[in-house]
């Protein structure tokens, strides 16, 4: 099995945190690229809601900025010394955005965390994980928290 490049997609969540040394590692052993990759929601797009484009693409350009000093941030902690990395963000709906990026660039493995949601949460946030793995052009690894692993 050859992995030559992995996504990590992270929300800076914990468990996205939770997710990281996975990626890592995973990179290190295959001697892979890493991308680390976040998507800004577009509301606007996915609400068809009209906004007006000054006051939105100005909060957009802040939400990008802060995104860009977050993945450097991350990948400044939690990458201890793995120097082949890429850092993205993207703008849209995350798994759209995921998958359209993992196709464009040929990745090998999708990695990234997942919420544990239930209930009403599941129903109204949905689960960018699930349509991730649902749509992927590679395979996906999904790290959960531990506490949301039932013992079997």
């Amino acid at each position: 099995m050859k992995i030559d490049r992995i996504l990590f997609a992270t929300d800076f969540s914990e468990g996205s945190d939770h997710a990281l040394p996975y990626a890592v590692d995973m990179a290190r052993q295959y001697n892979s690229k890493l991308y680390f990759v976040h998507v800004i929601y577009d509301v606007a797009k996915t609400a068809g809601w009209y906004v007006p484009h000054v006051s939105i693409d100005e909060i957009y350009r802040d939400m990008e900025k802060s995104a860009r000093a977050e993945l450097e941030k991350v990948c400044t902690d939690g990458m201890r010394g793995f120097k082949d990395i890429e850092r993205v963000v993207l703008k849209g709906v995350p798994y759209e955005e995921i998958t359209r990026f993992a196709a464009e660039q040929k990745v090998d493995l999708i990695i990234l965390g997942t919420h544990g949601r239930k209930g009403i949460d599941r129903m109204l946030f949905g689960s960018t994980a699930e349509q991730v793995v649902r749509t992927s052009p590679c395979p996906v690894l999904s790290v959960r928290l531990p506490q949301h692993v039932k013992n079997i």
